[in-house]
């Protein structure tokens, strides 16, 4: 089982989101990977975002408990981070996407819990396949 468990946005929502196409599959890794999990702020802005009101209370629930973690600062990885998104610029990359796959290079024993297949296509260090877990 990886030790640093990350989550994307399509994850989040998915969990938080009842009548989510993704629910059922967020809820059965909420089991595999159990928390914490660790993300990035901006995969927050992009959930808190997306979700309507009832379902935004979830994931600041999940802050106050620890259940998700933002362990990620941006300022300190920015060039490699804008290497990522200028790299990625034809999918396009989105700026989470990039964080999350900095995490991936900074982090031990790393998985993505992600909807997005663009992952599929991104690299860590240059070449490695990014380690995640997607929808069927």
């Amino acid at each position: 089982m990886a030790r640093s468990v990350l989550v994307d946005t399509g994850f989040l929502v998915g969990l938080l989101r009842k009548r989510d196409e993704r629910q059922r599959w967020a809820a059965i890794q909420a089991t595999t990977f159990q928390p914490p999990w660790l993300t990035c702020e901006a995969v927050l802005s992009e959930a808190y975002h997306l979700l309507e009101e009832v379902n935004v209370f979830g994931i600041s629930a999940m802050l106050r408990r620890g259940a998700l973690s933002v362990n990620f600062k941006l300022t300190t990885h920015l060039d490699p981070v804008l290497r990522l998104i200028e790299k990625y610029a034809d999918v396009p990359m989105s700026l989470a996407d990039a964080c999350l796959v900095r995490m991936t290079e900074i982090l031990d024993d790393p998985v993505v819990l992600t909807t997005d297949d663009h992952f599929r296509v991104y690299r860590r260090h240059s070449r490695q396949v990014v380690p995640c877990v997607l929808p069927d």
